[in-house]
C-alpha cells in the first residue's frame, strides 16, 4: 500500500471518529446553528422593515438579502467548534497516544476538517430550513443550487483549515474558542447585512476587500439568478489562499508539537 493510500485510510478512520462524536452530541450541531438563526430572526423581524426599505424593498426583500451573510456566520461558528475540538485533542493527551500508533500524521487534521464540513452542511440545512419557514424564497435553478453548495463547501474548507491552525497554537481550550471569533463576525463588516456603499469610507474599503464580501455576493447572485461577475474568481482565490495557509500552518504546528 502506498503512502497516499495509508493517509487516505487513516484519514477515513479519523473522520469516522469525528462523526461518532457528532452523533453522540447532536446538540452541538444545533447549538452551532442557533446563533445564526437568532441573528436571522432578529434582523428580519426587528430591523427588516427599515433595512428592507433602505435597499429599495420590504421585509421579504431584506430576508433574501441577508441569507448569504447568515450562512457565512454558520460557517464561521462551525470553524470555531473545530478549533475547540483540535485544542481538546492537543491538551487531553489523545494525540500522544496517536503518535505511538502507525498512522499517517496528517490524518488527525484531515479527519477534523472533513468532519467539520459535514457538520457545517447539516447546520446550513437547519439555517436554510428556518429561513424558508419565515418566508425565504428563491427562483434559482438546480445549477444555481449546485453552485451555491460548491461555494459554501469551498468557504467551509478554507476557514476550517484556518480554524485547525488556530486550535493547534492555542494553549488552552478557552483560547481556542476565542481566537476564531472574528470568523463569525466578519459578515457584519462586509456586505452581509447592509450594502457596502452605505458604510463610512474606511469601513467600506475594508468591507469591499475582505474575503467574506465576494463570497456573500457570489451566493447572493446565484440565489437571485443574476451574473456573479468576478466575485466567484475572487472568492476562489481567497479560499485557496486561506486553505493553503491554514494547512501549512496547522501541519507545521502539529509537527513541532
Amino acid at each position: 500500500m502506498t503512502t497516499l493510500a495509508y493517509a487516505v485510510r487513516d484519514s477515513n478512520t479519523m473522520l469516522k471518529r469525528n462523526l461518532r462524536h457528532m452523533l453522540r452530541y447532536p446538540a452541538m450541531t444545533v447549538m452551532l446553528a442557533g446563533m445564526p438563526i437568532i441573528f436571522l430572526l432578529l434582523f428580519v423581524f426587528v430591523f427588516g422593515g427599515t433595512l428592507g426599505a433602505g435597499i429599495g424593498g420590504d421585509r421579504s426583500d431584506y430576508l433574501a438579502y441577508v441569507v448569504p451573510g447568515i450562512l457565512l456566520m454558520m460557517i464561521g461558528g462551525a470553524a470555531t467548534g473545530t478549533s475547540v475540538s483540535i485544542a481538546m485533542d492537543m491538551t487531553e493527551g489523545i494525540v500522544a497516544r496517536f503518535r505511538t500508533m502507525a498512522i499517517a500524521r496528517v490524518s488527525l487534521l484531515t479527519g477534523h476538517v472533513l468532519g467539520s464540513i459535514i457538520q457545517t452542511f447539516i447546520g446550513l440545512g437547519i439555517v436554510l430550513g428556518v429561513a424558508v419557514a419565515v418566508g425565504f424564497r428563491t427562483d434559482t435553478s438546480l445549477a444555481g443550487w449546485l453552485g451555491i453548495a460548491g461555494v459554501l463547501a469551498m468557504a467551509s474548507f478554507a476557514f476550517t483549515w484556518l480554524a485547525v491552525a488556530l486550535g493547534m497554537i492555542a494553549k488552552t481550550v478557552e483560547e481556542a474558542s476565542n481566537t476564531p471569533l472574528p470568523l463569525s463576525l466578519l459578515p457584519f463588516l462586509g456586505s452581509g447585512f447592509v450594502p457596502t456603499d452605505t458604510l463610512p469610507t474606511g469601513l467600506r474599503q475594508f468591507a469591499e476587500y475582505q474575503p467574506y464580501t465576494p463570497i456573500m455576493e457570489t451566493i447572493r447572485a446565484l440565489l437571485a439568478g443574476t451574473p456573479v461577475g468576478n466575485n466567484l474568481a475572487i472568492s476562489a482565490a481567497w479560499c485557496a489562499s486561506i486553505a493553503l495557509a491554514g494547512y501549512l500552518w496547522a501541519k507545521r504546528s502539529y509537527n513541532r508539537k
